[in-house]
């Protein structure tokens, strides 16, 4: 049986830390920002960590080897 491939569009928007935590992007910061408030983009900004009942799915994504 072949190798599994790495999915192309989890490889660009999760990133593993040393730590072995998934990082992941904030949603809702590339259009319509003119009705969101200074405060609320610049949080947007900031990146967030995947849940971990949801990081063991997103590992097998990245990594398959």
């Amino acid at each position: 049986m072949p190798k599994m491939k790495t999915k192309s569009a989890a490889k660009k928007r999760f990133r593993v830390t040393a730590s072995g935590k998934i990082k992941r992007s904030c949603t809702g910061k590339n259009h319509i920002l003119t009705k969101k408030d200074r405060k609320r983009k610049n949080r947007l900004c900031a990146g967030a960590y995947v849940d971990s009942t949801q990081e063991k799915t997103m590992k097998t994504l990245i990594y398959n080897k």
